[in-house]
């Protein structure tokens, strides 16, 4: 195998990336907020929207933060940030707003993705040039970050148990992930036709199945058709899971979100119940460790089974500060080795698992901002090496193939949409300094 960190990367070449990357943002931006990328998602997504902000921090700074505040434009009543905003009409994407039947002030989707929000936000406090500005912005967003994170843990978690629940496999963000295999198995196929736009854009031995996207629709359907009551799902949902992905960034997020409150003088008795509600789920989270493979899983609620497969949501937990020190230093060991078992790292799915497809979306290919929430994660608990290969393995992706959605992690082949924003923005952030 070659050694993937041995590729250099000179000055001027960081410097073209930059420009390239800068540019890619600029080309995404529809007025205040960024489409992923064109044609294939045309409308402003939750977490790519997050990411894309801190890549904006590099250069213009007001930007970034009108991405922030135009996202939270579509915040729900209730609290909740929707995967998707649909701004404006669009005929490249499905399904759009009206299958998803969300008619709000802004149409919308009726489910939330990884709430990485106050994370990117402290981040962006922190990396500002204009600290005024910043100040006031994260004083003006702190109130609706308390309502989204009150959300997630009363709607997704009303009974207590420490572990939010997710309803659909696009809310993970990780769509097709095997980890939701057998739960999304036992999901009704949606009976009416219909006809995809993702396939148009993308090979589809990048994309999901159509077996795959039949029960995608059936779970919206089922939420359109109960009014998005909040009991009645939580109490019927044909598909519950406890995803990893979800728990680790909420909680790395909340308590991204005391520590904002706390600097800024804004915490109060809300806040002091999100630290509550975190406490549990720091005690709760060692019911999907299990002892057998030294492994965190992801959950099928409806079976109380683990989702035995491993991805790279397990390892976020380290990124969570959810893991015990015995934990780290095993997954620093499966990390190690996972680097080891394709050119690049770290796939989505472990290269050993027999549902391991490099180029499948969410079933191997590998993530930009996943690798930067891991490697933050190693970083932080003294695993400087394991973090610093993730980097470099990174840093050679975008060097090898420019601001692809996702990579071949056998190749390093750029897959799914291209000139992508949210990686650009994790190179701007990470890679490229």
């Amino acid at each position: 195998m070659i050694d993937s960190t041995a590729v250099t990367i000179d000055k001027a070449t960081a410097l073209s990336l930059k420009e390239l990357a800068k540019q890619t943002l600029k080309d995404n931006d529809l007025g205040g907020y960024t489409v992923p990328t064109h044609g294939l998602y045309p409308f402003q997504w939750n977490w790519d929207s997050a990411i894309t902000a801190l890549g904006w921090m590099k250069f213009d700074e007001p930007r970034a933060w009108q991405e922030i505040e135009i996202l939270f434009s579509g915040q729900w009543d209730n609290g909740m940030v929707p995967h998707i905003l649909f701004h404006k009409n669009s005929e490249t994407y499905f399904p759009g707003p009206n299958i998803w039947g969300a008619n709000r002030a802004i149409k919308s989707t009726s489910i939330s993705q990884p709430p990485v929000l106050a994370t990117a936000i402290k981040e962006m406090l922190e990396t500002a040039k204009d600290s005024a500005l910043a100040t006031e912005k994260v004083t003006q967003l702190f109130n609706k970050l308390v309502e989204y994170h009150l959300w997630w843990y009363n709607d997704r978690d009303p009974q207590n148990t420490g572990l939010v629940v997710t309803y659909h496999p696009w809310e993970s963000g990780m769509d097709n992930s095997p980890a939701w295999d057998d739960a999304l198995h036992a999901v009704p196929c949606v009976d009416w036709e219909y006809t995809r736009r993702d396939t148009s854009h993308v090979d589809p031995s990048q994309r999901p199945h159509k077996s795959e996207y039949d029960r995608f629709l059936y779970l919206v359907d089922f939420f359109k058709r109960h009014n998005f009551d909040s009991q009645y799902i939580f109490d019927n949902c044909p598909y519950k899971m406890n995803d990893l992905g979800i728990i680790a960034i909420l909680h790395r997020a909340t308590k991204d979100l005391l520590i904002l409150g706390d600097k800024l003088g804004l915490n109060d008795e809300r806040t002091e119940y999100l630290a509550k509600r975190a406490k549990m789920t720091e005690q709760a989270i060692g019911s999907l460790w299990c002892e057998s493979s030294n492994y965190f899983y992801c959950r099928n609620v409806l079976t109380n089974s683990l989702a035995k497969v491993k991805t790279s949501a397990g390892l976020l937990c380290v990124y969570a500060g959810l893991a015990t020190k015995a934990q780290t230093e095993s997954l620093n060991n499966t990390a190690q080795q996972w680097i080891e078992a394709s050119q690049f790292s770290i796939a989505s799915t472990h290269p050993s698992e027999t549902c391991y497809e490099p180029q499948r979306y969410w079933r191997g290919p590998i993530w930009l901002h996943i690798n930067w929430m891991i490697a933050l994660g190693f970083a932080e608990s003294g695993f400087t090496n394991t973090a610093n290969h993730i980097q470099q393995d990174t840093r050679n992706l975008v060097l090898t193939s420019g601001y692809y959605e996702y990579f071949n992690p056998e190749t390093g082949a750029g897959c799914g949409g291209k000139n992508f924003s949210w990686t650009a923005a994790i190179a701007l952030h990470w890679l490229l300094d």
